[in-house]
């Protein structure tokens, strides 16, 4: 008798809610409970921090960790176990020295798409020969964009000048010297290699990136395969996800889409209160999802941004819900709707929080501005 081979039915995903997403990713995030963790490791933990602007990184720190001191980031960017370099999205974010080695060329893919889209700004330009130039000089000291490109158009006078920089800054892992990106310092921007600037060899480009896949679920997770395309600016992940489906857990969310997760990752209850947390501008909980609605609520979508100005955003019961900013003397919040007295009690004691870690010794008012409701 020949034997029939029976399909094995599985169980549907089980489905994750908004709030049940929302407290997940806080979590992992440092979000839902101040994590005693050194600023170094939050850093590693997070897979970098977005860091366009000097301050963004010290206030997600601030929001994040318990203890936390500007000084306990200054101290190890200075000492160049911490470093500003664009990876992600081809953003500038702040990396541990590792992160800083082996995420670049993970990303390298993407930045020599970015290349491409600079061509016909570079007629007769060898980008091998550009990037060994661009080498040598920031090598030989320390050089700002503006010195970078007029060297480079030396060489190349018919290309266009910030072409031959982005075509440098995509061959090259260039980091932002210090004291560029210290607490209290002024600096303006300096470039050198990371491999200069860290005394060590980058690592070769991982054979897969199923490593960083594993490393975005605990910070981000859980989350799709267009999540975590998004928050790399990678493409064709799918491979990876499905190759590390058999250590995955997958849960759907309530549009259907395929979440997956680390099977020991916490997912707290959606009922866990979330406090009230001071973000800053281009935080990475906003910017890390292809669907971000398990952070802003959809009525809300847009509201961080005017034009391409980021705004410091509020969290309060774990979803966006205003902007603040320092004003003068004054810690101006512009709440998306009226707080009740509780709720006001609550943002203005996490308000002085973040004031105290931040500013200390400087006397703020707290206040409630225009409510763009």
């Amino acid at each position: 008798m020949t034997k029939t081979k029976r399909s094995v039915t599985r169980p549907p995903a089980a489905v994750l809610g908004t709030r049940a997403l929302n407290r997940a990713t806080l979590e992992r995030q440092l979000l839902l409970r101040r994590s005693p963790m050194s600023a170094q490791d939050a850093v590693g933990h997070l897979i970098g921090l977005q860091a366009q602007n000097v301050k963004p990184p010290y206030y997600a720190l601030a929001a994040r960790l318990d203890g936390f001191t500007p000084e306990a980031l200054s101290r190890p960017m200075a000492a160049r176990e911490v470093v500003r370099i664009v990876t992600m999205r081809s953003t500038i974010h702040t990396h541990t020295a590792r992160d800083c080695l082996t995420l670049r060329p993970l990303v390298q893919p993407a930045r020599d798409r970015e290349v491409n889209q600079f061509r016909k700004g570079l007629p007769g330009v060898d980008l091998d020969r550009l990037a060994a130039l661009a080498r040598t000089l920031v090598e030989a000291e320390p050089r700002t964009m503006k010195q970078l490109r007029e060297a480079l158009l030396a060489e190349w006078p018919d290309a266009d000048p910030q072409a031959l920089a982005v075509a440098a800054r995509c061959k090259l892992p260039l980091v932002q010297v210090t004291p560029r990106g210290l607490w209290g310092r002024s600096g303006q921007v300096a470039l050198t290699t990371a491999e200069h600037w860290l005394g060590r060899p980058a690592e070769p480009a991982p054979a897969t990136p199923d490593d960083t896949v594993l490393r975005y679920l605990a910070a981000f997770g859980p989350a799709s395969v267009k999540d975590m395309q998004t928050w790399a600016g990678l493409t064709r992940l799918r491979e990876s996800f499905e190759r590390l489906r058999p250590r995955l857990v997958t849960f759907r969310d309530e549009a259907g889409t395929e979440l997956f997760d680390l099977p020991d990752a916490p997912r707290p209850d959606p009922g866990t209160p979330a406090p009230p947390r001071f973000l800053p501008e281009f935080d990475n909980l906003l910017l890390s999802h292809a669907d971000r609605t398990r952070v802003i609520p959809p009525e809300f979508w847009g509201r961080s941004w005017s034009g391409n100005v980021a705004h410091r955003t509020l969290l309060v019961d774990g979803f966006l819900a205003g902007l603040w900013r320092l004003d003068e003397q004054a810690l101006v919040v512009e709440p998306f709707g009226r707080l009740d007295k509780d709720r006001w009690a609550e943002v203005a004691e996490e308000g002085e929080r973040m004031l105290r870690v931040m500013h200390p010794g400087t006397a703020y008012d707290i206040r409630v501005g225009t409510v763009r409701g």
